[in-house]
């Protein structure tokens, strides 16, 4: 669709972001770190589908952007793409990572044990509405385990296989030096499995959830049960040029294990990852995965259409472009309407002898 770009009025664009920059104030170190603190799960969000790990650029976007989502995102992956990359992390697996919480909906007693950790999904909403007149909200002290639970935990998927319960995953292994990256390769279809999960790793959040949803509904072709939901925290092991392997950091992450058994004699998995904390994402991300195989063309499960309608940058910056002028275009659709209505309009021409 055609448009024409915005010209002359420069002084009225510019008092437009003052305006809008009026409206968020100052941005101070304080204010991003408190973003920071306040508001992780949005932080996360933030991290996750800029597929950029940096908790005070996300809060800093945040600010900058008055709450924005895909402003903010727009912001920190443009920043992204102006920085150096350095190396490429060794892969991480399951059980290696320093676990805050790993549930399973499939299995009760499963290896390791259940680990609630940090989690709203048992408790009352109620909303704190003293905190209006004057009172303050303080959440009540964490009581410590009388034992610790275990740093880490092992894989539940690997434990299923050694019993014969889960299919083989249908994509062949990737050496760490040949995985695809999608920032810096098409997406292509069929696409690749690292594609696939990358695309699905910075998804939009509520599009991923939306057609995750669809897929649950019955939209798909199998209906998941949470198979393990795990919150982590995972080295970033990078090999330094002299060839010495050794820690970056830890970064959080989230991944979602779902199955079926529809139609099968064993185990099917979809799973999903993402930087940060974001359960919703990666169970939907993860039904998505579980769905594709097969799925009919534009249906809503479909590997090509749900990684096209859910990234987050391209699909909210094609709905914000309507706002550009579409004069051209509108009016020729106008002239060819005003055309139509008159030749339908016009009288029809009288016969004459030499015509009856």
């Amino acid at each position: 669709m055609a448009y024409v770009a915005t010209r002359g009025g420069e002084r009225a664009i510019e008092q437009a972001e003052r305006l809008y920059r009026a409206r968020t104030g100052r941005i101070t170190p304080a204010r991003v770190k408190e973003i920071g603190a306040a508001l992780p799960a949005l932080v996360d969000r933030v991290q996750g589908e800029a597929s950029l790990y940096a908790p005070d650029l996300a809060a800093l976007a945040l600010a900058q952007s008055g709450g924005d989502l895909y402003e903010a995102l727009l912001l920190l992956r443009a920043w992204r793409t102006t920085q150096p990359r350095l190396q490429v992390a060794r892969p991480v697996a399951a059980d290696e990572g320093f676990t805050h919480r790993r549930i399973s909906a499939a299995f009760k007693d499963i290896p390791g044990g259940q680990i609630l950790g940090p989690t709203l999904d048992y408790a009352h909403r109620l909303l704190a509405t003293q905190v209006l007149e004057g009172e303050a909200y303080k959440p009540a002290a964490v009581t410590p385990a009388a034992s610790p639970a275990p740093a880490r935990h092992p894989s539940l998927a690997a434990w299923q296989a050694a019993q014969g319960l889960v299919e083989p995953p249908a994509a062949d292994p990737v050496e760490p030096d040949a995985i695809p990256d999608l920032t810096r390769e098409p997406l292509l279809f069929p696409a690749k499995r690292a594609h696939t999960l990358q695309s699905l790793a910075r998804a939009d959040t509520g599009g991923t959830l939306a057609l995750g949803y669809s897929a649950m509904r019955g939209y798909g072709t199998a209906h998941p049960t949470v198979n393990e939901l795990r919150l982590s925290e995972v080295e970033l092991r990078v090999r330094h040029p002299r060839g010495v392997t050794f820690s970056a950091g830890r970064v959080m992450t989230s991944q979602a294990e779902v199955v079926t058994t529809k139609g099968r004699e064993k185990l099917r998995l979809g799973f999903a990852a993402t930087l940060g904390w974001n359960e919703v994402k990666v169970i939907s991300a993860a039904t998505l995965d579980l769905n594709s195989p097969g799925a009919p063309k534009n249906s809503p499960v479909n590997e090509e259409f749900f990684l096209y309608h859910t990234e987050p940058v391209e699909s909210s910056g094609f709905c914000i472009h309507f706002k550009l002028p579409h004069y051209v275009t509108f009016q020729s659709s106008l002239d060819a309407l005003r055309d139509a209505t008159a030749k339908r309009d016009a009288p029809a021409p009288a016969k004459t002898e030499e015509t009856a």
